[in-house]
């Protein structure tokens, strides 16, 4: 069901979304750089993990994704999943711009390796990322648009944001396999890492300590936040609230489950979860693809 729109664009929330709970990491640094915000964050954590889906599932999941936040009558979509930003932004930005409002959307993949880009010494940058990432380019591309110039080695680690979502222990198994994908980077001599994931930061601390303290880890969540301000101030569109605004989830999985492990990511109370179905949660990868969306959708 819709939520009622508020009286001005400007007094609508941020919409996020993420296959799980990795996006919130984002969220944290958005609600810390815009606490007068409001944000609405959707996991869908019955479709996860994105990260070894095809890049006609992830446009596909996106899209619907996108649909559902617009009935939350989003000024903004923010997505805060390198798997499906990497696949789908062009779609979604298709899609919302044919909105009465025009909704903006950012990708996390473009502000990381912008900021990678500026805090590299020696011109080489490592990338951990989902297998699905690392196929699309994305990372290759954002870099070499802001320096053709810096190398760039990309390691994907199909392993490891299982792991995360499923509230892993920090044991051996975990370390051990973060230390596989960490031997790539130390051979290439990269002085700045992008986590490609938005999960990877709970591991940050871990990372560092094989990387090295002179190793750079940057996280997206940060920049990423630094131009949802600039977009919002731009479009005319940042709330005069002087209050803290409000925060809510929408998961399309087990919504306890998503709390109870939300909660750890966020480093914030989580409350109520709603609980929504966008589609049967099944991985059929020779099913045909849904284009129905993109035919409503004309060429800009």
């Amino acid at each position: 069901m819709a939520v009622p729109a508020p009286a001005h664009p400007r007094d609508r929330p941020i919409a996020v979304f993420d296959s799980g709970v990795g996006g919130l990491t984002v969220l944290h640094e958005l609600l810390v750089r815009l606490p007068a915000e409001s944000f609405v964050y959707l996991a869908d954590t019955a479709r996860f993990p994105y990260g070894e889906r095809t890049s006609e599932e992830l446009e596909r999941f996106s899209l619907q994704i996108g649909e559902e936040l617009l009935r939350h009558r989003a000024k903004l979509l923010v997505v805060a999943c390198n798997s499906a930003a990497a696949a789908a932004l062009p779609a979604l930005q298709q899609r919302m711009m044919q909105t009465t409002l025009g909704v903006d959307v950012i990708g996390v993949v473009r502000p990381g390796g912008v900021h990678a880009v500026a805090a590299t010494r020696n011109g080489r940058v490592g990338v951990l990322a989902t297998p699905a990432t690392v196929a699309s380019g994305a990372y290759l591309e954002a870099v070499a648009a802001a320096d053709p110039h810096v190398a760039v080695t990309q390691v994907a680690c199909p392993e490891l944001a299982p792991l995360i979502e499923n509230g892993f222990p920090y044991d051996e198994r975990v370390v051990a396999t973060v230390r596989t994908y960490v031997v790539p980077l130390r051979e290439a001599g990269v002085d700045t890492v992008v986590l490609g994931c938005t999960h990877y930061p709970l591991v940050q601390p871990m990372l560092q300590r094989m990387l090295g303290p002179d190793v750079t880890i940057i996280a997206s969540g940060a920049p990423l936040a630094r131009q949802v301000s600039h977009v919002l101030g731009a479009r005319g569109l940042a709330t005069e609230r002087t209050g803290e605004g409000d925060y809510s989830f929408v998961c399309t999985g087990e919504p306890e489950r998503f709390r109870a492990l939300g909660t750890r990511f966020l480093q914030m109370p989580l409350g109520v979860v709603e609980a929504v179905r966008l589609e049967p949660a099944v991985r059929e990868r020779d099913a045909p693809r849904d284009t129905s969306r993109l035919r409503e959708a004309p060429v800009r």
